[in-house]
């Protein structure tokens, strides 16, 4: 039988990097899964995607010291390495290693877990390869691209026993769970609660009308594109957060921010089961002449039969703040209203506009940072993970709400996209007859790319 560094590598040839057969064992003598950590072992991670987030997420695990090492980094684009592995050893007096290419990252023996910080397209597809390596995920929002995604992923983490926490870190800051404790117990005049709203605003620019250019030296254009088609000849606006708003690689700001406080709204109402009707309404209003492929004016409805129904409206390129707040969650209790903000804070108002509770954090958020606010929140999320690798203590985020808010997201932007309402099950959450949504319940792969559990 071959090693698993032989198949990778044979894979990689045959361009199906991702097709991991079962008769290859995810915990092969030496490699990560064969080491057993203790409480207070360091998990040894590496990130993979390091412009931005990424780069926030490994200098974070990196000043955790006794509790982890960044071993390596890897991004296709070796323009952004540099910053990354300074910004590590700044932190931790370390230089990481860096890899371009992910299938040599996962190959690595000295990697633990792997933090998934990568272009949306890649998420399930890099999050499955960890796990078929024996590495434990981080996965950044969204779980995944697409519906027919999340069901892969969560049959990868069944199939390989790893630890996957969700990059959805409000569930672990402190007054956000304090207020989520108040709503669940009807305190403050809440009550039951059968409606809220989140929502995300923003003064993104135009993208501008590009033409093709030629790839830069820096950028390994096919690797980078990965499982999407490799049709898009490679344009400079695309990069390196664009991406966002180009169907093939993201899934515009529904999933972008929308799912971190859809996430929040499910977790306050306790939404276990899937909606029953979901809508969308919005579209491309603004710099109707650029690139821009998703909706920059979006609003989310979201029902749960009689019970109760949710909604979630983003707002692209429209910095006007709702309910004095620019991005946030407000439940509409019986006799009161509790709002979340983008912050570690809740306000909670009676009927007639009273101030009930005002509460501010304790831990810093640097407002003006866009790069890393919210470090020392964020740390302790970073730890939960950690600690339910050594320890075995329950997910703040675990994949399957992870994968359930996102889907509610990409509900919606099906909707958005057929133009009229879905009906789904609530319990299988699979979308009830209408053959052309179901075409994009899942999407087309490059050839040898898709990813197989």
């Amino acid at each position: 039988m071959s090693t698993r560094r032989e198949f990778l590598k044979q894979a990689a040839a045959a361009g199906a990097a991702f097709a991991v057969a079962d008769t290859v064992s995810a915990a092969v003598p030496g490699t990560a899964p064969a080491r057993v950590l203790g409480a207070n072992d360091k998990v040894r991670v590496a990130v993979a995607g390091v412009h931005n987030r990424g780069r926030a997420l490994a200098m974070n695990f990196a000043k955790m010291r006794d509790d982890a090492e960044v071993v390596c980094i890897c991004d296709c684009d070796t323009s952004v390495i540099p910053a990354a592995q300074k910004a590590v050893k700044k932190s931790s007096g370390k230089t990481p290693d860096a890899e371009q290419d992910y299938r040599k990252l996962v190959e690595r023996n000295d990697v633990d877990a792997i933090v998934v910080a990568m272009p949306d397209h890649w998420h399930a597809a890099a999050a499955i390869m960890a796990m078929q390596a024996g590495k434990h995920v981080y996965l950044e929002k969204p779980a995944t691209h697409t519906p027919a995604e999340n069901e892969m992923v969560l049959a990868a983490q069944k199939k390989y026993g790893k630890v996957v926490q969700m990059g959805m870190q409000r569930r672990s800051w402190p007054k956000i769970k304090e207020a989520i404790e108040i709503l669940h117990n009807g305190e403050l005049g809440l009550g039951k609660c059968v409606f809220a709203k989140g929502w995300y605003t923003h003064n993104r620019p135009s993208l501008g009308k590009f033409e093709p250019s030629p790839v830069p030296e820096n950028l390994d254009w096919e690797l980078w594109q990965g499982p999407a088609p490799h049709k898009k000849e490679f344009k400079a606006n695309c990069l390196h957060y664009n991406w966002h708003w180009y169907w093939d690689w993201g899934t515009g700001e529904a999933l972008n921010n929308g799912s971190h406080f859809v996430d929040i709204i499910r977790w306050g109402m306790r939404l276990d089961d899937y909606p029953t009707i979901v809508t969308s309404v919005g579209g491309k209003f603004r710099f109707k002449d650029d690139d821009w492929e998703t909706p920059d004016h979006q609003l989310i409805g979201l029902q749960f039969g009689d019970r109760c129904a949710c909604s979630w409206e983003g707002r692209s390129r429209d910095q006007f703040p709702c309910d004095g707040f620019r991005y946030g969650v407000t439940f509409y209790g019986e006799d009161s209203c509790l709002w979340l903000s983008c912050l570690d804070e809740y306000l909670i108002k009676d009927k007639k506009g009273n101030v009930i509770r005002d509460v501010k954090g304790d831990m810093p958020v640097r407002v003006n940072d866009i790069f890393n606010p919210c470090e020392s929140l964020d740390t302790i999320h970073l730890k939960n993970f950690l600690d339910a690798i050594r320890t075995g203590i329950p997910l703040a985020a675990p994949l399957e709400e992870g994968c359930k808010s996102t889907q509610f997201m990409q509900y919606g932007n099906i909707a958005q996209r057929i133009g009229r309402s879905l009906k789904i099950n609530p319990k299988t959450g699979h979308i009830i007859g209408d053959s052309e949504a179901q075409k994009l319940w899942t999407r087309k792969y490059e050839k040898g790319w898709m990813p197989k559990v």
